[in-house]
């Protein structure tokens, strides 16, 4: 039968652009945003020197900005600070979720006139920015955090051991381009690790009290896509799997930034920055328990969704869906992810984190409430 359908709004990236070669397809529409382009980049900057050419082929003056690690206060002051004395028209993030996240907040802040700490979250003000950011495309060069089409980016405030947003409807995207070729041969850690936090980021969506037809539409389908494609990856290089987790992390992005996400992230924002430990891991060790625990408390929609990701964790890894979560640990594990312990996330952290998931953004639409006590349970079996 048909029932009535929830009010709801979805914004994305001013476009996307996704497939093999649309990279290099992509550098006219970027050299249009403006001709001083800050190029933010992984550690190693060779890597983007394909871009550097193709973009000053096409007139541009190219600024070469790298993060050499997850971003912190630190990293991007000194980004915005390159960037206003370059002059730079736009700005270009070529890498992993660390460089889209730090081109993005340079961006956005090149422009602002208060002090960065007024706009961050939890340790700040979260004020608004009060002046548009500066164009900025993203082009993800793994398959992980959806960074491309968020509205946020995740900066890590060292003296107070957080990890916290910068967030402004204002800060997407104004090109994502998603091209999977630039996914191929990965190294093997790294994609299980960013492919389990993409997995993550179609599952918690879906579960999320916030969730509606238009993420839903992209998560039911992403979910048993991205299960399917990882176990190929792990086997051998594939391009098909490469294309299909791409698709997975884009899926994710846009499902999280319209919803929401849960317990994983929760915990995940709060050990990350106690620990440096890298977000992909920590989302794939806590995702089976965090799974386990959601649905040990659920009831109605949630069960019945719940449900639904046990059946397709048994239908990509074996087993059945009773035993689905211990199934996804124990095939996570041989893979080589590491657990909590390995990640150097000790008890006290442990301890710490319970605390603070509770002022986390991510947790405010997680399926139900978990009380400290499930939340330490959670982190203990991922150990």
């Amino acid at each position: 039968m048909l029932g009535e359908l929830p009010a709801f709004a979805f914004a994305t990236a001013g476009a996307i652009r996704f497939g093999r070669g649309e990279a290099l397809r992509a550098v006219p529409d970027i050299a249009a945003l403006g001709p001083r382009i800050l190029l933010v980049t992984g550690a190693s900057t060779a890597r983007a020197d394909w871009l550097v050419v193709a973009l000053q082929d096409a007139g541009c003056s190219v600024f070469l900005c790298p993060t050499p690690a997850e971003p912190d206060v630190e990293l991007i002051a000194s980004g915005v600070a390159r960037a206003r004395a370059a002059e730079v028209t736009t700005v270009v993030a070529l890498g992993g979720g660390a460089a889209i996240d730090a081109g993005k907040a340079i961006a956005a802040l090149v422009p602002a006139t208060r002090p960065m700490l007024d706009h961050l979250e939890v340790v700040g003000q979260g004020l608004p920015l009060d002046h548009p950011p500066l164009p900025f495309v993203a082009i993800p060069t793994t398959s992980g955090t959806g960074a491309e089409v968020t509205r946020n980016a995740v900066i890590a405030v060292r003296e107070a051991h957080r990890k916290v947003s910068l967030r402004d409807a204002q800060m997407l995207p104004r090109l994502a381009i998603v091209d999977p070729s630039l996914t191929d041969h990965c190294p093997r850690g790294v994609t299980l690790a960013s492919g389990l936090d993409a997995i993550t980021q179609v599952i918690e969506p879906y579960i999320c009290t916030r969730a509606n037809p238009m993420t839903d539409a992209l998560c039911r389908a992403a979910i048993p896509m991205g299960l399917a494609a990882l176990p190929r990856l792990m086997a051998d290089e594939d391009k098909a799997a490469r294309d299909a987790m791409a698709w997975v992390s884009l899926a994710g992005g846009l499902a999280l930034a319209n919803a929401g996400l849960g317990v994983v992230h929760g915990l995940a924002g709060p050990l990350g920055g106690l620990s440096n430990a890298a977000h992909g891991a920590i989302c794939g060790a806590l995702l089976p328990y965090g799974i386990a625990a959601n649905g040990a408390c659920a009831t109605g929609q949630a069960a019945t969704r719940l449900a639904e990701v046990r059946g397709w964790i048994a239908e990509a890894l074996g087993g059945s869906a009773d035993t689905a979560c211990v199934t996804l640990a124990h095939w996570s594990r041989a893979q080589g992810l590491p657990g909590l312990d390995a990640l150097g996330i000790d008890a006290k952290m442990r301890q710490m984190a319970a605390q603070s998931a509770a002022t986390s953004s991510s947790m405010k639409a997680n399926p139900v409430a978990l009380d400290a006590e499930t939340l330490l349970g959670i982190m203990e079996a991922a150990r």
